[in-house]
């Protein structure tokens, strides 16, 4: 098992690293560690200066978006000579916290072919791809802009696409979050909502003057658990499975002594293409209108919180179209079709009006003790989106 262990100031030579791979490295020794995800989060401004002298000699117009201080997302644009589809290439600079990892996550370590540290796989492998293919596409001739959007806060509320997309559009856009080589069409949406259940305080030696929250809240949590099982009873998405249901929170009462006044039961939906804010508090409405006929008095009310929308890519569009060939030609075999669990930044883009993808490395431990990547599968990534830049901006 060999290992190689060098300190930041070393360059490509003396490492005897290709660019890529040095570049990644630099980009896994600067924290960029979300603050809303941490105590000790240092945010992107830092690895965002480097992105920026990285990128600067390479012909492209920079422009730096900080709508929150110390949250800078970067956008490098390499014009077209017109006439051409604009491709934008989408990743998040940020990274789960470093307070989880198991030793030093901002100490890249190379072994078996993978690299390790905190952000390798999601994603600083992606936004190294996404550099290096950008920048040696846009020296063959383009008609159409290539546009790296280089974002911050995905980790947390996508503050920074949302920023991004305000300003700045395409014609098609692949995010390059890991995938492990598989092109993902399709992903999970999710709503989050507070059902607030309403009892009335007394002290506890009084039944007959209070109603107990809490317990009220239990009669509608039953029936929440008979919902999730028969949500994988229903038709299911070919790529993402059924929808789930749970319960995420609790809370409820204020001393042992007293009834509860009110319960709170924070409830998280995964939802599928066709599922919004409105279908789902209609089905869980549906659960307390049962309840409230079972048990008079009983009282609620529904308070919407975070709603982000599924997304499902169009299998025609010709964005996807490129990504799908360019992976069979640079692996010599037919891409893999998968969806994903979890929400990314595609279905903001979608919501823009961009048809999107998405399509990154091979690794694991995304948010874990020990993350690491497959630097054989960031060359890949690198070699299938720089064709795909050539072929749509043609």
């Amino acid at each position: 098992m060999s290992e190689i262990v060098d300190s930041p100031g070393q360059s490509t030579a003396a490492t005897g690293e290709s660019e890529l791979v040095s570049l990644l490295r630099r980009l896994v020794e600067i924290d960029s560690s979300n603050p809303d995800l941490g105590s000790t989060g240092r945010g992107e401004a830092a690895v965002a200066d480097f992105i920026t002298d990285w990128l600067a000699p390479h012909g492209c117009d920079i422009e730096r978006l900080e709508a929150a201080p110390g949250r800078p997302s970067i956008v490098a644009t390499w014009r077209g000579t017109g006439g051409g589809r604009s491709l934008m290439l989408n990743g998040h600079i940020d990274t789960v916290s470093l307070d989880s990892y198991d030793g030093d996550g901002l100490s890249p370590v190379i072994r078996d072919g993978a690299m390790f540290g905190r952000g390798s796989y999601d994603m600083k492998s992606g936004i190294a791809a996404m550099m290096v293919a950008a920048k040696t596409a846009a020296g063959q001739p383009h008609r159409g802009d290539i546009v790296l959007a280089l974002v911050a806060d995905e980790e947390f509320e996508s503050a920074g696409t949302v920023e991004v997309l305000k300003q700045f559009s395409a014609d098609g856009a692949i995010v390059v979050e890991p995938s492990d080589g598989e092109v993902t069409l399709a992903h999970r949406g999710l709503v989050w909502l507070d059902v607030v259940i309403t009892g009335r305080a007394a002290h506890g030696s009084r039944p007959d003057l209070g109603r107990d929250a809490i317990v009220q809240a239990g009669r509608f949590l039953g029936r929440l658990g008979d919902l999730a099982h028969e949500l994988t009873t229903r038709p299911e998405h070919p790529f993402l499975g059924a929808a789930n249901v749970h319960a995420s929170l609790v809370r409820g009462g204020v001393e042992m002594s007293s009834y509860p006044a009110e319960c709170t039961i924070g409830i998280e939906w995964r939802t599928l293409p066709g599922q919004d804010l409105d279908t789902i508090v209609g089905e869980i409405d549906a659960l307390l209108v049962a309840v409230s006929a079972e048990h008079p008095g009983f009282e609620y009310r529904i308070v919407p919180g975070l709603t982000e929308p599924p997304f499902e890519a169009d299998r025609s569009s010709a964005v996807v179209r490129s990504v799908l060939a360019n992976v069979e030609a640079v692996t010599g075999k037919p891409p893999v079709l998968r969806g994903e669990p979890f929400w990314t930044d595609c279905a903001l883009l979608a919501e823009a009006g961009i048809p999107a993808v998405l399509f990154g490395v091979t690794g694991g431990g995304a948010h874990a003790a020990s993350e690491w990547v497959d630097l054989a599968s960031v060359e890949t990534v690198t070699e299938v989106l720089e064709r795909t830049i050539l072929d749509f901006c043609a």
